[in-house]
């Protein structure tokens, strides 16, 4: 998975970006583990992957609450 930016993020639909985040967190797990077990070869590599599910899970967040938001400016 390559590094994904804000607008490559915004551009997929909520599916996509919930199996993109399922891969994420897969692949961060598994990148822990081996961490812990074996020097990684590129260690910067965790903390690109840990971003890149912070970057889904927010604009996931986002998406969901957008109507709350403006619910909340017509009362």
């Amino acid at each position: 998975m390559a590094e994904l930016d804000g607008e490559s993020i915004r551009q997929l639909t909520d599916d996509e970006i919930n199996e993109e985040i399922e891969r994420a967190h897969d692949e961060l797990s598994r990148l822990k583990y081996r961490g812990a077990f074996e020097q990684l070869e590129n260690p910067v590599l965790l903390r690109t992957r840990r971003r890149d599910l912070a970057r889904l899970l927010t604009i996931k967040n986002e998406r969901t609450a957008e109507p709350l938001s403006q619910e909340s400016a017509d009362v």
